[in-house]
């Protein structure tokens, strides 16, 4: 079994000093961040691209996780890739050519992944799966933070981990990204998900940024 991964979702932080809130999830012991790329087409919202990556990628040697929830994603593949993503990952449903995409993205020198929404059947990734490295199930619609878990969605998490058990796929990382907290972090974890992203539950929680980062953790270690 892989082991678990909180990764802080950067989307939820205050861009005003994300650097700052980078340092304090570190301190917390985080190593993996979500960067989420939103377009305002693909899905009704925008967020950060580019520039705010590189910035980023300057300020801190962690794992940076880039989500593209973008229209023509094939086009940014290689700036984002300049950028300092270490993973990139792509939308089943808006990529045309996506094993082409994923193909790209490794040419690139990073790790590949591929997201799919809460109503695409975790069969629709299978020709790819053995040329990721990275499979998102998605447990809210893609857009916005803050949503509420769908349970639904996360038992998609168990067909992938199977999926990949078949393929001897031992390296695939399963993530559960939406309305991931202390509560519904086990139930991702018990699902088969090794990385869960968790954003408003760590920059918005009721406590320091530090301790509901630790929060998330303590349940998952519990629960082990």
């Amino acid at each position: 079994m892989l082991e678990r991964i909180v990764a802080p979702s950067l989307l939820a932080a205050d861009f005003a000093c994300l650097g700052d809130q980078v340092a304090e999830c570190e301190a917390a012991g985080a190593r993996w961040f979500h960067f989420d790329v939103m377009d305002g087409h693909y899905v009704p919202n925008l967020s950060i691209g580019i520039p705010v990556l590189r910035s980023l990628r300057a300020v801190t040697s962690s794992f940076l996780d880039v989500h593209l929830m973008i229209d023509n994603p094939e086009i940014f593949l290689e700036p984002f890739a300049d950028a300092g993503a270490d993973l990139i990952t792509i939308h089943q449903e808006v990529s045309t050519h996506l094993h082409r995409d994923v193909h790209e993205i490794r040419r690139l020198g990073k790790k590949a992944g591929v997201a799919i929404n809460p109503s695409t059947a975790a069969s629709a990734i299978a020709e790819v799966l053995p040329f990721v490295d990275l499979v998102l199930v998605m447990t809210v619609n893609p857009g916005f933070g803050g949503q509420t878990f769908i349970h639904a969605a996360a038992r998609k998490a168990t067909q992938v981990r199977a999926m990949a058990d078949d393929l001897g796929l031992a390296h695939l990382h399963v993530e559960v990204d939406g309305g991931v907290g202390p509560d519904t972090a086990p139930v991702a974890a018990r699902a088969g998900a090794d990385v869960l992203v968790a954003g408003s539950s760590v920059f918005r929680g009721p406590g320091t940024i530090g301790q509901n980062y630790e929060a998330i953790r303590r349940v998952l270690e519990a629960g082990t």
